[in-house]
């Protein structure tokens, strides 16, 4: 097992409820790593990279990000992100979304709805640094 793939297993085991951990690279559009309490197809892993990307580099995100930058006096060509974190609550699941300090990769963490929120975002943030220096 790689140093990656032990680094996101132990913040699976340390998030509240957490089934699943992923770690998606945008630049490439590729799931460098994912570890879950179950087995999934490996068509799942490409749609969490495809939404993952579109999440934070889609179409719109970017025309808002133009718009912020604009409006700060920032040049377009800063490589300065304002969405770095996003929360997706489904039926079951809650989904944490977290940007890495390089822009380029982000951390998915999605844990049991009854899991509390509060707890997943401290544990999820703790585990970022781990996580990315494992890369």
């Amino acid at each position: 097992m790689s140093k990656l793939d032990d680094t996101l297993q132990r913040a699976l085991t340390s998030i509240p409820e957490c089934v699943a951990a992923g770690f998606v690279d945008l630049s490439s559009g590729m799931v460098l790593s994912i570890k879950t309490v179950d087995s999934h197809p490996s068509e799942v892993f490409d749609m969490l990279a495809a939404a993952t990307a579109d999440l934070f580099q889609g179409p719109n995100v970017v025309a808002i990000e133009k718009v912020f930058k604009k409006s700060r006096g920032l040049p377009e060509n800063v490589e300065q992100h304002y969405f770095q974190e996003i929360i997706v609550n489904s039926d079951n699941l809650i989904h944490v979304f977290l940007r890495g300090k390089r822009q380029q990769q982000v951390v998915c963490f999605v844990c049991r709805k009854g899991a509390n929120l509060g707890m997943v975002l401290t544990k999820a943030r703790l585990a970022m640094p781990e996580v990315e220096a494992a890369l």
